[in-house]
């Protein structure tokens, strides 16, 4: 697994949000880019839809509160059924590869967050994988963001 570079990550926050408040209703885009290894972090109240590129390699999540309580969701495109079955399953492999730097890119991009609400550390994370492919499309479990200090 590759370790985050924190010089290599830019966080932008957006109107409404600081690097403590609110908790609900945060959503986070990250973005990279394929030439620089670049992260960009923004978080916003909505999603960052203009730094969404044609290869839909973003990850996009928030915090949710139900019933069952509360937890982190987030949502890869993996595709909608015009991709051949090879590029699915290697976007897939890819996301599944990428998605331990991905969260700890925003565990360290919003520290101040979770040193202000300790508590978000040891919530569950869930990630939508959004595939045509019944197979690939999924809701998995991916631990805390405790395991990505």
């Amino acid at each position: 697994m590759k370790k985050l570079t924190p010089s290599k990550l830019s966080v932008t926050y957006g109107k409404g949000i600081t690097s403590t408040h609110p908790i609900l209703g945060r959503t986070y885009t990250l973005t990279h880019s394929d030439e620089t290894g670049e992260l960009f972090l923004d978080i916003r109240t909505e999603v960052a839809t203009e730094k969404i590129g044609p290869n839909r390699d973003e990850v996009v999540g928030t915090w949710v509160c139900s019933g069952n309580g509360c937890y982190y969701y987030a949502y890869v495109f993996i595709d909608n059924g015009n991709y051949s079955p090879s590029v699915t399953e290697r976007r897939n492999k890819i996301f599944v590869k990428e998605l331990p730097l991905a969260l700890e890119a925003i565990r360290y991009g919003d520290r101040e967050l979770f040193k202000m609400h300790q508590t978000l550390d040891q919530l569950p994370i869930y990630i939508k994988f959004d595939s045509a492919n019944p197979k690939i499309n999924r809701v998995d479990y991916w631990g805390t963001f405790a395991n990505y200090k």
